[in-house]
């Protein structure tokens, strides 16, 4: 069954806003870390956010101030508000989940259990 499934992406002009949103299906969103991810043309995917089962989010110091990650525990979505968005957002933005956390730097997406198919945001 699917697990993870990202809405939300489309197309925005610079300096406007868009919230990502991950259907969590529940037997992940009660045991794994989640968060977000993005990749953009040529580029590795990198970590954005993450959250455990209890706690605050973390994020990746180049995310830091723009982007905001929560949960709808009663829903089970995660969310991902990004704000202020630069042409340097456009990107696939990807959900994923593990049973650790994570470190949020680079190399780390290939080691991820489970992946959302993405959702694509494009800023002009």
């Amino acid at each position: 069954h699917v697990q993870l499934v990202e809405s939300g992406g489309g197309s925005v002009q610079a300096g406007g806003s868009l919230r990502l949103s991950c259907s969590v299906s529940e037997d992940i969103y009660s045991t794994y870390y989640m968060g977000w991810f993005r990749q953009g043309p040529g580029n590795e995917r990198e970590p954005i956010a993450e959250i455990g089962r209890e706690g605050g989010p973390m994020y990746a110091n180049p995310m830091k101030g723009r982007f905001t990650l929560y949960k709808d525990n009663r829903k089970k979505i995660l969310y991902l508000q990004m704000n202020n968005l630069e042409p340097e957002d456009s990107a696939m933005y990807y959900c994923a989940a593990d049973k650790t956390a994570w470190p949020l730097g680079r190399g780390v997406a290939d080691f991820l259990e489970i992946w959302g198919q993405g959702t694509q945001v494009t800023v002009s």
